[in-house]
């Protein structure tokens, strides 16, 4: 027997700015929904999302830190990741 899944209705606040943006967009509901989805998906893997480390994570993420660094790449100009011991990005 597969489990059919149920639908929630979620409601939130917005301020009259986005409220006028959205007001325009034909399926409302849709658009929330693939931005919501789209977000989740992107979302930092060591604080997932909330911008915020612990102190637990802090303290991996200077462990850590000690043989990576954040820098931009030349090519995308995106951050990234880099190991200080990987000679190919040297």
């Amino acid at each position: 027997m597969t489990k059919k899944a149920r639908s929630e209705v979620i409601t939130f606040k917005v301020d009259a700015a986005l409220a006028d943006v959205l007001h325009d967009i034909p399926n409302r509901s849709e658009f929330i929904r693939a931005a919501v989805l789209s977000a989740l998906a992107s979302r930092c893997p060591l604080c997932q999302g909330t911008g915020i480390l612990t102190p637990g994570q802090q303290k991996h993420w200077d462990q850590f830190a000690e043989d990576h660094t954040v820098k931009r790449c030349d090519d995308c100009h995106e951050m990234h990741i880099t190991c200080v011991h990987d000679t190919a990005d040297v």
